[in-house]
């Protein structure tokens, strides 16, 4: 799962009203002249403007002009933001879409799904209000903490700044809160004392390789404790607050499609999607019937199979699943598996890896905590020599029952699978890609759905190619094994669009759910728990991954279909990649009206050689 560049980590402050009235100012823009020119301009102008009003958001892309900023999330603020994204569309809707070029008209769909995503958020979601898990800090501080993208007295000193506004942040989000979900006020207290290092251990041994003298560091400390008691006011808050009736944490089918709008950006409705996925689980239950056969008499002997095909695909998976790594080797095996995969795929010449971009395996931040037990952090357009870090999840403090149930599904062919998604060539090549596009707009207000669906495509994409850890670089075939244990993670995939429409717009029960999760996709105990509690605490994003890979995989058709025979696998991927990371309806526009040579100008020149 890619850690998500949140578009909304910050409500505006007051300062913003400002700004609003300068850009309404301005107004609809100017005509004459080259359209794509004067839009190209107020793209930078927008851009600029935007990190004002996110300065979180900013930083984590690497622009860090604001880093000492922190907006307190009041009423005023959020009133400030809807000013502002209502005159940026009054300013965007003074050029005529059918008039700039095809990737243009992209980035114009692009800034106005945004602008009226922040105003539907902010009066028709109101997740501000009953999800607590909103509000939380660490993040910020943690990541100017670990990204070295400035001396640490520079960094030091505007962690310093932005520490100030910290307790009026946290009593603000207590007089934002009504009625919010259990589910969601758990996840806010855990994520919140899990990150709150960053103001205790983490900072502390920032301050012993600093060079600041005592004086400076002593104020830091002090102000470090104010923010440690502000969480801590905050979490025992919600462990008390009186809550007789708290509302669900289920969207509802009109919220959800709002929700599936603007985030998943897809061709397909959530209905559709929905439907897909469901024939979809079905061919792949006998997909995998056809391979338990062939493989039973050589782990099962003589053994009858059972006459529910389920049964025996649950048995064999259950076998395969035996081969797994130790607990304490878990991130070991990741770090190994990492240089293989480049070397297969230079071998098979399946896309081109920019050898320079630095992969860093690290164990999961505390702040990350209880929603996905490994990620990607990436680096944004505005650092693109940062470190992108493949975060881990610890097995510490886990019972031995708890922890073999979780290493028997992240097994060694799945943990394998992992790693291309995660990794290469998933989530941390593709945002390599999205960084070098000419467009910074298709970098920052990317799909969630492409970006996900590219990483479940290279699954699938890898073992076609005959991708097996077990065989080397001049495999032609991966083994049954290989496949079976594919189709069964390709399953969750598949499942998560089932359990997340299922479950915010059909009250699915958790008892329902842990019967799709184990029983017909054969996920072990352990990870359909932390499914279900995924699921409860998000909503929407799970579907990003079927949603994304079908429409990925049918361009490719499309595109194989008109080649004429003459498809080339590697320039397919690098045509795809370099469009950033915009919604797949839309690449997919582009690459079928000239799937030859319809691409923009790449900054990876090389690989159009």
């Amino acid at each position: 799962m890619l850690k998500p560049m949140k578009k909304y980590i910050s409500i505006f402050g007051a300062a913003i009203l400002s700004l609003a009235i300068h850009a309404g100012a301005v107004g609809k823009e100017k005509r004459g002249g080259d359209e794509n020119a004067r839009f190209d301009a107020f793209k930078e102008r927008l851009v600029l403007k935007m990190w004002k009003v996110y300065p979180g958001w900013a930083g984590s892309v690497g622009y860090h002009k604001y880093d000492s900023v922190l907006i307190v999330p009041t009423t005023e603020s959020r009133e400030s933001e809807n000013r502002f994204c209502s005159t940026m569309i009054d300013s965007l809707s003074g050029f005529v879409r059918t008039s700039l070029s095809a990737t243009e008209q992209i980035d114009y769909d692009l800034i106005r799904n945004q602008l009226e995503y922040g105003i539907w958020g902010n009066d028709v979601l109101k997740a501000w209000q009953w999800d607590p898990s909103t509000y939380n800090v660490c993040g910020y501080f943690s990541e100017m903490l670990a990204n070295k993208y400035a001396p640490l007295s520079t960094r030091l000193h505007n962690f310093f700044v932005r520490m100030a506004k910290v307790p009026a942040y946290y009593e603000a989000a207590k007089e934002h809160i009504k009625n919010p979900s259990k589910e969601h006020t758990k996840l806010a207290i855990d994520q919140n004392l899990g990150g709150m290092s960053c103001f205790k251990e983490d900072l502390e041994d920032a301050l012993k390789k600093s060079d600041l003298d005592a004086s400076a560091k002593a104020k830091i400390r002090a102000r470090s404790k104010a923010c440690v008691a502000a969480i801590e006011g905050y979490t025992e808050w919600l462990k008390k607050l009186k809550n007789d009736h708290p509302r669900s944490f289920r969207l509802g089918s009109e919220l959800y499609a709002g929700k599936f709008k603007f985030e998943i950006q897809s061709a397909y409705t959530p209905d559709q999607i929905y439907n897909k996925a469901v024939r979809r689980k079905a061919e792949l239950h006998d997909e995998m019937y056809t391979l338990t056969k062939s493989l039973w008499p050589k782990y099962f002997g003589k053994l009858s199979m059972p006459g529910d095909h389920l049964s025996a695909i649950r048995l064999m998976i259950d076998k395969l699943s035996e081969k797994h790594v130790k607990a304490d080797s878990f991130q070991t095996a990741i770090e190994h598996h990492l240089p293989e995969l480049v070397r297969f795929i230079n071998n098979k010449q399946l896309l081109y890896l920019d050898p320079s971009k630095p992969l860093v395996v690290r164990k999961e931040p505390g702040y990350m905590a209880g929603v996905a037990g490994a990620s990607i952090s990436s680096p944004g357009p505005y650092d693109k020599n940062g470190n992108t870090y493949y975060n881990v999840g610890s097995l510490a403090g886990w019972t031995p029952e708890k922890a073999e149930s979780y290493l028997r599904e992240y097994n060694h062919y799945i943990l394998q699978i992992l790693d291309i998604h995660e990794a290469i060539p998933g989530h941390y090549t593709q945002l390599v890609y999205a960084n070098k596009t000419p467009s910074i707009i298709k970098s920052l207000l990317g799909s969630s759905s492409m970006i996900e669906g590219w990483a479940v495509y290279s699954e699938r994409m890898m073992l076609e190619n005959g991708y097996d850890g077990d065989k080397g670089l001049n495999s032609k075939q991966a083994s049954p094994e290989m496949w079976l244990m594919y189709y069964k993670w390709h399953l969750r995939s598949v499942c998560n669009t089932i359990l997340d429409y299922s479950v915010h717009t059909k009250n699915m029960s958790k008892a329902q759910a842990m019967d799709l999760l184990t029983r017909e996709a054969f996920q072990q105990k352990a990870e359909a728990e932390g499914k279900w509690n995924r699921v409860s605490v998000t909503q929407v994003q799970l579907c990003c991954y079927f949603t994304g890979f079908t429409e990925i995989y049918e361009l490719r058709n499309k595109i194989i279909d008109r080649m004429d025979g003459k498809f080339d696998l590697k320039r397919f991927h690098e045509q795809f990649l370099s469009y950033g990371s915009a919604p797949v309806k839309f690449i997919s526009k582009l690459m079928q009206a000239d799937p030859k040579n319809n691409r923009p100008k790449s900054k990876f020149p090389e690989i159009y050689k």
